[in-house]
């Protein structure tokens, strides 16, 4: 059996974890710097002028008339409790795929439903009792039919509860002739827009296609996505660092707009450092990086520019990064515009245990050294007292956060006291 945790809406499940007297109270949890709304509770969900991806600034407003508990990203605070929920998941199951922040795959080797079904209520409930934090566990007989029970118990939980086995075939087929094809797992707006025109709305039309015809019109992938619906488990849990998906991504906005070549140089060389120094920490390398650079969107002219370099080996070298990003942004970069958002993205990961010395184009092999010495100082130090000549140092980059909350697992300082009287 396959199964799947979800933290039901994380962010704002996080920060009521620390405050009780938010519970059943309106939460949103906005993005860098302030910008966007990128998390809902379930109580501002019912609030239809409060739209995900929104800008903060223009729903003040509405925030104050539906008494709605504004936050700032604290990633800190999301990490970790995203570490223990993931902890005591691996306590109760025999294989765990980390799927995001909030969500994880596992897999229950030998169990019956009602089995499954026993594990997952005993996951959710420890959970809760633990970390104050509500999940839904969907069950089944692959991964994909693990979603859909996911889905189906979220929808109804006030019938279902926190736990749902799609376990017979009965369930299956009522499953999917449920769920329209766009909300399966692994439907794409492509792929959906194709099965709408085939006269395909819910999954089960999906699954009643020939394999022939799907692996025809959709490719081995489609094939899989048909078995997996039919209960026939095909995707199994990845392990490792997926070489083909997995990105280190960090981006900002800035605090005001930057019209100056060296000012954005400066910024794009945190950023690439950023991103190598998580690169050391998570052990692997990249084989490429994008830059990108915007202006104001909602200004008089929205530019966009972006380039990718190929660094011809793997790397997690912060020297090397940096030059060959700020390389790069040289070549594209305008004169005349001001700029208020750039990003620095290092893909084509691999683990760093399977670097493939070349004899001619790799980097300096002292590159390694030095940047494990460049760690264990900031470690010892303090984050960022050791920086590239390219980064300023006197400046520590502050993202706008007017609504954080205490980093209560991960600060010391930010640790909850107690009074005890008798």
């Amino acid at each position: 059996m396959y199964g799947i945790v979800d933290c039901n809406s994380f962010y704002a499940s996080c920060e009521r974890a620390f405050r009780p007297d938010l519970k059943g109270k309106p939460i949103v949890v906005l993005s860098n710097n302030d910008g966007c709304v990128i998390a809902r509770s379930k109580e501002v969900k019912a609030f239809k002028d409060i739209p995900m991806a929104a800008p903060a600034f223009k729903l003040m407003d509405q925030f104050k008339e539906h008494g709605i508990h504004v936050f700032s990203s604290n990633y800190p605070l999301y990490g970790d409790m995203s570490s223990r929920v993931m902890r005591i998941i691996e306590e109760h199951v025999d294989e765990i795929e980390l799927y995001s922040i909030d969500e994880a795959f596992f897999k229950l080797n030998g169990k019956t439903a009602e089995e499954a079904k026993r594990i997952g209520e005993k996951i959710q409930k420890e959970i809760l009792k633990q970390l104050g934090m509500p999940v839904s566990v969907g069950i089944a007989e692959s991964k994909a039919l693990a979603k859909i029970a996911n889905r189906i118990v979220k929808k109804f939980s006030d019938k279902l509860g926190s736990v749902y086995v799609i376990g017979t075939e009965e369930q299956r087929i009522k499953a999917l002739k449920w769920i329209a094809i766009g909300d399966v797992w692994g439907i794409g707006r492509g792929l959906k827009k194709q099965l709408n025109a085939m006269g395909i709305e819910k999954a089960y039309g999906f699954t009643l296609l020939s394999d022939e015809l799907v692996r025809k019109r959709f490719s081995v992938v489609g094939l899989r996505l048909k078995k997996d619906l039919e209960g026939k488990p095909t995707m199994i849990l990845e392990k490792g660092l997926d070489e083909d998906r997995k990105m280190i991504a960090v981006t900002r906005s800035f605090p005001k707009e930057l019209k100056d070549l060296r000012a954005i140089e400066e910024r794009i060389a945190t950023f690439a450092n950023s991103c190598a120094e998580k690169l050391r920490t998570q052990k692997s390398e990249c084989s490429s990086a994008y830059v990108f650079l915007r202006s104001n969107r909602f200004g008089e002219e929205y530019v966009k520019l972006s380039a990718v370099v190929h660094f011809g080996f793997e790397t997690s070298s912060s020297i090397t990064i940096t030059k060959e990003v700020i390389q790069k942004l040289r070549e594209i970069f305008k004169e005349g515009y001001a700029y208020k958002k750039a990003g620095v993205v290092v893909m084509g990961l691999k683990p760093a245990s399977k670097h493939q010395t070349r004899m001619f184009g790799d980097e300096n092999p002292k590159h390694q050294s030095l940047m494990h010495t460049v760690d264990a100082l900031n470690e010892k130090l303090g984050k960022g007292k050791i920086k590239l000549a390219n980064q300023d140092i006197k400046v520590t980059w502050k993202m706008r956060q007017e609504h954080l909350s205490p980093q209560y697992t991960t600060n010391f300082k930010d640790i909850i006291s107690v009074n005890c009287r008798k």
